[in-house]
């Protein structure tokens, strides 16, 4: 943050209009793209409601209730939360509905659990279960607290080799019928990550995702048929990360069986931000033979500044960043654009320059033709939200140069 910042609430420096390179914000420096966010927001609401879905955007992407707050203004069912830290800084903001993506056994998480439940009648939560003994440890640890709802839950049907989840049709009825006997608990609906099933875009990934699917379904018509959403308002199924969603929208509102009341929910979390590498090649919105037609793609909202510090050898460079800056997990930055003293930004051909390395406060620019001085600011894409914003706690977001908020994430 700028040195004039200090002292000043976030409203009293936004309205001084700063801009960003006159400021004073140091780098690196990490910005949203204001214009970009409110495009993918509209674009992934829309089609949502031309596909028949329900989104609860995972919120450990960004940890940023004011994010949530813009997710929740354009449709967003409710916000999905991976553990009870997570959910208690949800709780703090006001959100009225989660989804947990995750086993919860902790009994200290499911007694706070039980007072915020019985404290506001209009918060609703699920969370999964994929085996009896998690069932057998939730209904323990709820009946000593003794609270008045009983907790609704998932039945999760993973993958051999993934995450969580009950590996084989036969254990996820296994579940169902623990869940059926222990009357602290409420089963309504089935949860899935097809994400386990593949990593990449080639044609036998996509149709084992697919036949994932298939599965997934089935096993929610013949809970449907066992009785197990008898008196149940809403069967949530849900799946779809930020890779697949396609898929899951076309497996999730096929017909489903005469008077099942089933609200398909996505749980993308990657869509807000969007990215220049994991996502630019896997979401649906960059694969044409999957998505042909008006959908707009998403556009990339994140970008660094990093400035050049060193030229210790005619074609390396050293910048401000590091790995205590960036994500480097699924691809390393990507430079783009280059403020030089005259202060004009021009693009950076593609084969002008690369990352090849990163330190913990340094980043290894190999130049291929790009010409960069000392003191010169690039800007830099990323790749994979969910690893950069976990280093971040006050993000400014920016309209051209101008800053127009200032995003606080809470990890």
């Amino acid at each position: 943050m700028p040195a004039q910042a200090f002292g000043t609430t976030a409203g009293e420096f936004l309205a001084q209009r700063p801009r960003l390179f006159e400021a004073g914000f140091v780098g690196p420096l990490l910005t949203f793209d204001d214009a970009a966010m409110e495009h993918n927001l509209r674009t992934m609401a829309a089609w949502c409601d031309e596909h028949g879905l329900r989104i609860a955007p995972h919120g450990k992407t960004t940890m940023a209730p004011r994010l949530f707050e813009r997710q929740l203004e354009h449709g967003a069912w409710g916000i999905t939360a991976a553990n009870v830290s997570q959910l208690r800084v949800y709780r703090a903001f006001g959100v009225q509905r989660v989804l947990f993506a995750n086993e919860l056994v902790d009994p200290h998480g499911l007694a706070w659990l039980s007072d915020e439940l019985d404290a506001d009648p209009d918060f609703s939560f699920c969370c999964y279960v994929d085996s009896p003994r998690g069932v057998e440890l939730m209904g323990a640890a709820l009946a000593e607290h003794d609270g008045r709802r009983p907790v609704d839950v998932l039945v999760e049907f993973g993958v051999p080799g993934g995450r969580t989840g009950a590996r084989t049709a036969e254990q996820a009825r296994e579940v169902a019928a623990a869940v059926a006997a222990e009357p602290r608990l409420r089963l309504v609906g089935l949860s899935g990550y097809e994400g386990e099933v593949a990593h990449d875009i080639a044609e036998s990934s996509l149709s084992a995702i697919d036949d994932y699917l298939g599965e997934f379904r089935a096993l929610v018509a013949e809970f449907a048929e066992a009785g197990h959403f008898d008196g149940v308002d809403e069967v949530i199924v849900s799946a779809g990360g930020s890779a697949y969603f396609d898929q899951v929208a076309e497996a999730l509102t096929r017909p489903w069986p005469v008077g099942l009341p089933v609200v398909p929910v996505l749980r993308s979390g990657g869509y807000l931000l969007h990215d220049d590498g994991f996502y630019r090649v896997r979401s649906p919105f960059g694969r044409e033979h999957r998505l042909a037609g008006s959908e707009a793609p998403f556009r990339p909202a994140m970008r660094i500044w990093a400035q050049v510090v060193s030229r210790p050898e005619p074609d390396l460079a050293l910048l401000t960043m590091g790995r205590r800056d960036v994500s480097f997990d699924q691809g390393l930055p990507e430079p783009q654009a280059i403020r030089g003293e005259d202060g004009e930004i021009r693009d950076l051909a593609a084969d002008s320059c690369h990352v090849t390395g990163l330190a913990d406060q340094h980043a290894f620019l190999k130049l291929t033709g790009a010409e960069v001085e000392v003191g010169d600011w690039i800007a830099f894409g990323l790749s994979h939200p969910c690893t950069v914003l976990d280093k971040w706690t006050l993000i400014p977001v920016v309209d051209g140069d101008e800053v127009t908020d200032l995003i606080r994430t809470y990890f």
